[in-house]
């Protein structure tokens, strides 16, 4: 399942300024949020695909630095959307 343009756009206008605003941090990190967890139920039925585990891997890391970087940037960004998303840390 790849995301559908409507559904990327509406994640961009939750979570970013707009719906064409597609480089905000905060976009992005939703964005790769709703593709890691659509990862993680395809690697529950298919434990043995293994090219899905390194894409997995490389998102989380993504993701992980992007988080830091709004971290770093503005903390209560961060907290706000760490709460919203369900992301631990």
């Amino acid at each position: 399942m790849t995301l559908t343009i409507e559904k990327k756009q509406a994640i961009f206008e939750k979570f970013g300024t707009g719906k064409t605003d597609t480089g905000s941090t905060e976009g992005q990190v939703a964005l790769f949020t709703e593709r890691i967890n659509h990862l993680t139920s395809h690697l529950k039925s298919n434990q043995k695909d293994f090219n899905t585990e390194k894409a997995l891997v490389t998102l989380v890391g993504k993701r992980r630095k992007l988080l830091d970087y709004l971290k770093n940037k503005d903390i209560v960004k961060y907290r706000e959307l760490i709460k919203e998303l369900g992301i631990r840390k």
